[in-house]
């Protein structure tokens, strides 16, 4: 399907695009392209084939919750870059 310079500039301006000359012969090029393969697409034949959302059925990825003890003070700064009176020491962010 093949663009023309009207319908790219059309679609530059909805887009608040700039386009100068040069470039819009390149858009309309690849523009008419990504739209031929869509078509191409759309003629494969989907009938029977039921819609997903996923690539892959899954029917729960969640694990089931378990209570552990949580990590002592000293194992948690162990990798620390920098802390204070037990506490990450971080930048101040405003």
């Amino acid at each position: 399907m093949k663009m023309t310079k009207d319908e790219v500039l059309h679609v530059a301006h909805l887009s608040r695009l700039d386009m100068d000359e040069g470039s819009m012969d390149k858009f309309a090029e690849q523009i008419g392209t990504i739209l031929e393969y869509v078509d191409l697409l759309n003629q494969a034949d989907t009938a029977g084939v039921p819609p997903t959302s996923h690539a892959i059925s899954l029917t729960n990825a969640f694990r089931e919750d378990t209570e552990r003890d949580h990590l002592d003070r000293d194992a948690a700064l162990a990798n620390a870059p920098e802390r204070e009176a037990g506490s990450f020491l971080v930048p101040k962010v405003i």
